[in-house]
Order: structure tokens, then sequence, then C-alpha cells
């Protein structure tokens, strides 16, 4: 009898497999269920230098993510723009990945609107130039010489938020979120070649290539993948937010897949002949 069972489960159908996973993934986006988030130190790091800037300060935030890794991060890309302007932290965004622009261009429009911010007051967008090495090196010395007009074509010297504001100097840090290895080029030349306060928020792919500049302090913090975005919006108080939700489902369908590995191994070792 035992030995049927197991074999019966042996012998499942994956697509039964499938269609839990599914449920499993699924489910959870829709319940008020949430599985706590521990808030890392290093994400913690980032919340707590922001936090501790007054009124007006200006920050950049470069966005280089695009439509098949905006999963990630664009949650944390609007969590932190909600942090900025729920503080009047002025925002200097740049696209640096010609696949994001418009979806760049859409969040910062979306968050800026819930906080009745201004555009050239409250934030500036300066959009998309290739060669980011270069453009990323400019900038350090003046954001005019690859960006003489923003996204919308108008002159930076036209925009209030940019009077006296040329370089690096002139804003408190960097927070870079980005999907791609161009993040070596703010590393190396924003924060390498300029001394600007960096830190970084990657897919949880590379986060772990970036510890190593963490540890060296040539970044001030770190948020990787979606469990980064989902601490960032639990640390501003907004643990309903997608990242957190999506978390609860990525937990439930990881331990639905430990559950379908038990049982498969149980059932590979209970129906194997014995010689």
């Amino acid at each position: 009898m035992a030995a049927g069972f197991w074999n019966k489960m042996l012998n499942l159908d994956r697509r039964w497999v499938y269609l839990v996973i599914g449920a499993a993934t699924f489910f959870p986006m829709l319940t008020v269920i949430r599985l706590p988030i521990k808030i890392t130190p290093e994400v913690q790091s980032v919340y707590d230098r922001l936090e501790s800037l007054p009124r007006g300060t200006i920050i950049m935030l470069p966005m280089e993510y695009s439509p098949d890794t905006m999963a990630e991060l664009q949650p944390m890309a609007k969590a932190v723009l909600r942090h900025c302007f729920s503080r009047g932290i002025k925002v200097i965004t740049t696209a640096l990945q010609i696949q994001g622009v418009l979806l760049i261009e859409q969040d910062l429009r979306t968050v800026a609107a819930e906080f009745d911010k201004t555009y050239g007051e409250d934030y500036v967008f300066l959009g998309y130039k290739p060669y980011p090495d270069i453009v990323i090196l400019n900038m350090g010395e003046n954001f005019r010489k690859p960006f003489p007009k923003d996204y919308y074509n108008n002159n930076l010297d036209e925009l209030p938020m940019m009077a006296g504001v040329n370089n690096y100097s002139n804003v408190d840090c960097i927070v870079n979120i980005n999907a791609t290895s161009g993040v070596d080029s703010w590393i190396n030349n924003a924060n390498g070649r300029y001394g600007a306060p960096l830190a970084l928020g990657v897919t949880a792919v590379i986060a772990t290539d970036y510890y190593a500049f963490l540890q060296s302090k040539q970044i001030f913090g770190l948020m990787g993948g979606l469990k980064g975005a989902a601490e960032y919006e639990k640390l501003i108080g907004r643990p309903k937010d997608i990242a957190n939700r999506a978390m609860t489902s990525v937990s439930v369908a990881h331990i639905f897949i430990i559950i379908f590995i038990i049982i498969g191994n149980i059932a590979f070792f209970a129906t194997r002949k014995r010689i």
C-alpha cells in the first residue's frame, strides 16, 4: 500500500506541481498575511543617510533598469523616491540604460504626483546619453557637459533647482539603482575619481559582487533585489507595498518547492529496488 502511494508520487504529472507552485505564488499577493522582513545593516545605512538630510538637500538617483528587471528594481526606486519626496529632498535623475528611459520617466511622474512635487523645483530628469563611463566622468566636471538640456529639452540653467548645482560636489550623495554591470562605472568614476558618496540598489543575482565594496567603504549602503526593496518599504512605513507582498509570495513558493523536493526524495528511496 505504502509502496503504491510513493510510486504514484514519484510519477505525479508535473503539471500538478506547476499548478501548486503557481497558486502558492499568486494567492499570497491577495492576502493581508505578511511574513516578517528583517532589516539588514546595509539597507538601514541607506535609509539612515537620507533620513538625516535636511529639507532642500539634493541627491542623485540614477535609475538604470528596464522592463526585464523592473520587478526587482522598480519597487526599490519608488521606495527611495517616496522617502526623498516625503522629506523634502530634491532629486536629480538619469537613465543611462536606453531600454528603460520611458519606464523611468513614468515612474518619476507617478511618484512626484503622489507628493505634489513640481518638475524643475523638486526633481530633474536628465534622461539618457550613450557611453555611461564618459557621461559619468563628465558629470563629475559639470552636469551641463553631457546634459546641456534635460530630458524635456529645457536648458539646465533655466531650472530653479539646478542653480549653482554643477557637479557631484553639489549633491549630498548618489544612490544608483542599477540592473547592469554599469554600476562599476559609478564606483570607479563617481566615487573613485570624484569621491562622491555612493550607495547601490542592484538585482539579487549581482548583489553579492558588491559586498566587498561595502566592506571597503567605497559604498555606504547596498540594497539587493526584491528583499532589499521590501526592507526599504518597511523602513519608510509602507509594509503593504508591492515588494513586501511579492516577498511573501516568493517565500511561500520556496516552502512548497522544498516540500516537493522532500516528497520526491522520499518517493525515490521508498520505491527503488532493494539489492
